[in-house]
């Protein structure tokens, strides 16, 4: 894919909210000043892949994060079925092994192939930004430290065939170096300054994340909480030009 990406094209709006009503508010606002909108299982679970087609018709992009893990047949099968709603990214946990990356990579460019639609980009989640050291160590009994543990994890996505990984700026700067620029990495939990850390453990500023070399950031709260979305979307804009040198 194309990696000379604008500014605005690295942002990735979550669209973490429940109604259709409420996403195509933010949407509809926000479509011009962001390259993408995120649909988590909150909005999913609520509204269905409606919201896909409500983005789509709104002339936007849609990632699906739907973090697939299960068997390695039913993760391909679902992943599949998405496919059919022509999102352009998705993902799935790396955990999963390498058999079920495999087999959902294989099915996913069939059903793409037979519907005569781009292959979506898949992503493999390495960890949850909610998870610290001590939250690998004690509770999931992960001896390696947790950059080590996200670079093994991304090692196995780019050996099994994903695109990309989703991982934070800490850990980006050990998976670019390892696994060359070509492999893509999107930033989750991104906090401007002047926003609220909330349930996040590990979190970035956008120039933070673009200085560590990622490609794509995602961006929640900071804007669809502000009283001035379009503004607090343009502050952040001009922090990621800074940081590229724009």
């Amino acid at each position: 894919m194309n990696k000379n990406l604008s500014a605005k094209d690295r942002i990735i709006l979550a669209l973490d909210v429940d109604t259709l009503e409420e996403a195509r508010s933010l949407v509809k606002e926000l479509k011009d000043y962001v390259g993408m909108f995120k649909v988590g299982l909150q909005l999913f679970s609520a509204e269905g892949p409606e919201v896909f087609k409500m983005i789509q018709e709104e002339g936007a992009q849609v990632y699906f994060d739907g973090k697939f893990c299960d068997i390695p047949n039913t993760t391909a099968q679902a992943c599949a079925n998405i496919v059919k709603h022509g999102v352009n990214f998705l993902n799935l946990n790396i955990i999963g092994s390498s058999k079920m990356i495999s087999k959902t990579i294989k099915a996913t460019r069939e059903v793409a192939k037979k519907e005569d639609r781009p292959s979506p980009i898949i992503l493999g989640v390495t960890l949850l930004t909610s998870y610290g050291q001590r939250t690998l160590k004690e509770e999931l009994g992960v001896s390696l430290n947790i950059e080590d543990y996200a670079l093994k994890l991304a090692q196995i996505a780019k050996e099994n065939g994903l695109d990309g990984v989703v991982a934070t700026a800490e850990d980006a700067v050990k998976i670019r170096t390892a696994l060359g620029n070509d492999f893509i990495i999107v930033c989750p939990a991104v906090r401007p300054t002047w926003s609220i850390v909330d349930d996040q453990v590990r979190v970035v500023t956008p120039a933070d994340a673009i200085r560590a070399k990622v490609d794509y950031i995602i961006v929640g709260r900071p804007i669809r909480n502000a009283e001035d979305k379009i503004a607090a979307t343009q502050l952040i804009i001009s922090e990621v030009e800074e940081a590229l040198g724009l």
